[in-house]
C-alpha cells in the first residue's frame, strides 16, 4: 500500500509563483499540487510550505566535535548534534564542509577530518541523520600536504564537492593586513612576533604550492566527478584561473568585479547569507546585497550560523529586495542543481518531498514548525 500524506490550507511556494493550496505527497514524492484547500490532511494554518533548504558549505560539525579548546566530543554523537540543528534550521539537505589541509589555525588533524568523513558516510548508511549529509572538502591549497590528505577522503562516496581555498595575507578574502591580524591573531592568540612569523610562513608556502595545488586538485576532481568551487575570488585573474580549471560554482567572492566576472561567464555565484542578514560582510568585502542588485547573485549558504538560510529568505521577501519564490529559489533549487541533485529543490511533481513548515511574522524571525525529508517528517 502506497503511503500518501496531504498538507492543505497552506502556502506553497512554487518555483515561480506562491499560493494557497493543498499538496499530496505519496511514497516519498510529491504527487499532486492543488490550488484549492483540501477537506483531509494536515492543516498548516496558512503557514508556508517549501521546499528544504540545501546548504553547499557550513563548518559547524568542527564546532561540535570541539566545543572547547582540547575538548574532543564523541564523534557520532557531535555528528547527530549537528544533524539536529541543520534539521530544525529547515535544512534537508547539507554538505559538510571538511578541512584537508590545515594551516596551523586549529587543533584538530587531518586523521580527525578523514574521521569525521567515515563517521558521516557510516551514519548516514544506518539512517541515524535527519537531513541528508553530503561532503564537501575545502582544499587549502597553500598547504605541503593537502594533495596528500585529499587523496584519503575523497574515495568517500559521500565527497561531492570541493572547494580550492587559499587564506594566506594579503589576497582573496585577507586583502587588508589588518583584516587578516585581527581574525588570525586573535583566534590563535599570537604575540606580535609570533603573529609576524605565522604571515611570513603562510605568505611562503603560498608562492610555493599554490598554483600547482589548484591544479592537481582540480584535475583529481574533474576524473573522480567531483564538482568544483572557487574561493574568495577577488580579481579578473582569479576567475579567469577558476574557468580554465573547470569551475562551476564561485563561493565568497569578495569584489564586485570578481563575482560579476564570474556571472558572466556562466558560474553560479554563491554568498553567504550571514552577510545578508547582517547587511554586509564581517570581513570588509563586497555585501551580497550590492551583488543581488547587480544581478551577481545565485545562492545563498549558511556558512557559520544554519539558521541564517531562511532568515535571509524571509528577511529578503520583506523587504521587497524578491518576491518570496526567487528568495526561496537561493536556498533550494539553484543550490541544488549546482551540486547536481535534481531530485529535490523544487516543488514539482515527481521531485522528493524534502518539505519544511515555517510560520512567519512580522518583524520576527520565521520559525520552523515540522520538517519532512521524503514525505517522513523527521523534525
Amino acid at each position: 500500500m502506497s503511503a500518501e500524506t496531504i498538507f492543505t490550507n497552506c502556502t506553497l511556494v512554487l518555483p515561480e509563483e506562491s499560493f494557497t493550496g493543498s499538496l499530496l505527497v505519496r511514497d516519498g514524492r510529491i504527487a499532486e499540487i492543488d490550488s484549492s484547500s483540501s477537506t483531509r490532511g494536515i492543516d498548516l494554518g496558512g503557514d508556508v510550505l517549501m521546499p528544504g533548504c540545501v546548504e553547499l558549505h557550513t563548518d559547524h560539525l568542527e564546532t561540535h566535535f570541539q566545543p572547547r579548546p582540547k575538548v574532543r566530543w564523541n564523534m557520532e554523537a557531535a555528528l547527530q548534534a549537528h544533524d539536529g540543528q541543520i534539521a530544525s534550521s529547515g535544512i534537508t539537505t547539507v554538505f559538510d564542509a571538511l578541512r584537508v589541509g590545515l594551516d596551523g589555525d586549529t587543533e584538530l588533524g587531518s586523521a580527525d577530518m578523514a574521521a569525521m568523513a567515515e563517521t558521516i558516510s557510516a551514519a548516514e548508511a544506518a539512517g541515524r541523520l535527519r537531513a541528508e549529509h553530503f561532503i564537501h572538502l575545502r582544499c587549502e591549497v597553500s598547504v605541503p600536504d593537502v594533495v596528500e590528505r585529499f587523496d584519503e577522503i575523497s574515495g568517500n562516496s559521500r565527497v561531492r564537492l570541493a572547494s580550492l581555498m587559499d587564506h594566506a595575507p594579503g589576497q582573496r578574502q585577507f586583502v587588508s593586513l589588518e583584516a587578516y591580524r585581527i581574525y588570525y591573531q586573535g583566534k590563535k592568540k599570537l604575540s606580535d612576533v609570533e603573529f609576524e612569523a605565522f604571515s611570513q610562513r603562510r605568505l611562503a608556502d603560498s608562492a610555493l604550492y599554490s598554483d600547482r595545488h589548484r591544479a592537481m586538485l582540480a584535475e583529481r576532481c574533474r576524473a573522480a566527478g567531483i564538482a568544483i568551487a572557487s574561493h574568495d575570488d577577488a580579481t579578473a585573474d582569479h576567475v579567469a584561473e577558476g574557468i580554465t580549471l573547470g569551475i562551476a560554482l564561485a563561493e565568497f567572492p569578495t569584489t564586485r568585479e570578481a563575482a560579476t566576472l564570474s556571472r558572466a561567464h556562466g558560474l553560479q555565484v554563491l554568498m553567504g547569507a550571514p552577510n545578508v542578514v547582517r547587511g554586509g560582510s564581517h570581513s570588509g568585502n563586497v555585501s551580497a546585497l550590492d551583488l543581488l542588485a547587480d544581478d551577481a547573485l545565485d545562492i545563498l549558504s549558511s556558512d557559520y550560523v544554519p539558521f541564517s538560510l531562511l532568515q535571509a529568505v524571509f528577511l529578503l521577501a520583506e523587504r521587497g529586495l524578491m518576491n518570496l519564490p526567487a528568495a526561496v529559489g537561493l536556498v533550494t533549487a539553484n543550490p541544488a542543481e549546482a551540486a547536481g541533485l535534481d531530485d529535490r529543490g523544487r516543488i514539482e511533481i515527481g521531485r522528493r518531498a524534502d518539505l519544511i513548515r515555517v510560520r512567519t511574522t512580522p518583524d520576527r524571525p520565521p520559525l520552523v514548525s515540522g520538517v519532512w525529508r521524503e514525505g517522513v517528517r523527521v523534525c
